[in-house]
């Protein structure tokens, strides 16, 4: 009886209008990276992949590590990587925090999981198509859209050498910027507001009208108000936020360090310590620290 009322007062602790938030990839995975829940998979490859959900069927996922063992990040594997019938792989990436070099990491690890499908002794026949999804929550390109897909094509004509390589980046962060046009029912926009939402209000009109959506949503409750999960959800959330605080150190300490170096180039050209500071935003005794 004891145990019953520990447990039903657990349960009550974890329902108190929580929800994770689905764009960290700890969530992410447990929602797409899911057997049971193939179907979301299918649905969200099916709208940012422009082909009917048909063409998924006995679609594979590969690395269910962090299901299978509900691991922490450093353990587990959190993207989601999942492989057609017809053989294709598909590799979908979620990062919130700037990654330096996003199109060269992005190619390195592309080429990694296209080379894999051979072996020594191999013919080039067994190279399957790979393609690779980058949901980003920072800019990655200049361009003025909020997803954009790149296949191997010629620069004048635009003659496409081969299908083997496909890479979409969705630049969630985009949404905010209100000068990009978008298609509200675009199902890609839907997915990408499902995923940067900031409130219950925002998912629960997106589950109204979209039904795939509305089954992550549901599955969402259900993952926040378990308890382990929302352990290693904090966690993550944790780690995530020492990673952010490093990358601003870092930055910072550059840009003082960049000021220092444009003062001192100034100092050395004769300029008045008074203008030196108002061009580099120091103040006029740490110019003069660094005439001393």
């Amino acid at each position: 009886m004891a145990g019953r009322k520990k447990s039903k007062s657990k349960e009550m602790a974890m329902d108190d209008g929580f929800l994770m938030s689905p764009k960290v990839d700890f969530v992410f995975k447990l929602i797409f990276g899911d057997e049971k829940n193939k179907d979301l998979l299918i649905a969200f490859l099916s709208a940012v992949l422009g082909v009917p959900a048909e063409d998924f069927e006995g679609i594979e996922i590969i690395n269910s590590e962090l299901l299978r063992e509900f691991a922490e990040d450093r353990k587990g594997i959190l993207d989601v990587r999942a492989k057609t019938k017809q053989g294709k792989q598909i590799d979908i990436e979620i990062q919130i925090l700037p990654t330096e070099f996003m199109p060269e990491r992005t190619m390195f690890y592309w080429s990694k999981m296209y080379t894999s499908q051979v072996k020594p002794g191999d013919t080039y026949s067994r190279l399957k198509k790979c393609i690779t999804i980058n949901i980003v929550d920072f800019k990655c390109t200049p361009l003025q859209k909020l997803y954009s897909s790149y296949h191997l094509t010629e620069d004048e004509t635009g003659y496409r050498l081969t299908d083997i390589l496909e890479v979409h980046f969705l630049e969630i962060v985009k949404l905010a910027d209100t000068d990009i046009q978008r298609d509200e029912n675009d199902p890609i926009i839907e997915w990408m507001e499902f995923l940067d939402a900031k409130s219950k209000g925002v998912i629960e009109m997106l589950a109204e009208k979209n039904k795939d959506i509305k089954k992550a949503y549901d599955l969402l409750q259900i993952i926040s108000k378990d308890e382990k999960a929302r352990m290693l959800y904090d966690a993550r959330e944790a780690e995530l936020r020492d990673q952010l605080t490093r990358i601003e150190t870092a930055e910072n300490k550059g840009k003082a360090e960049g000021k220092a170096e444009v003062a001192k180039n100034l100092l050395e050209l004769g300029m008045e310590i008074s203008k030196i500071a108002k061009a580099t935003g120091m103040t006029e005794d740490e110019v003069k620290v660094l005439k001393d």
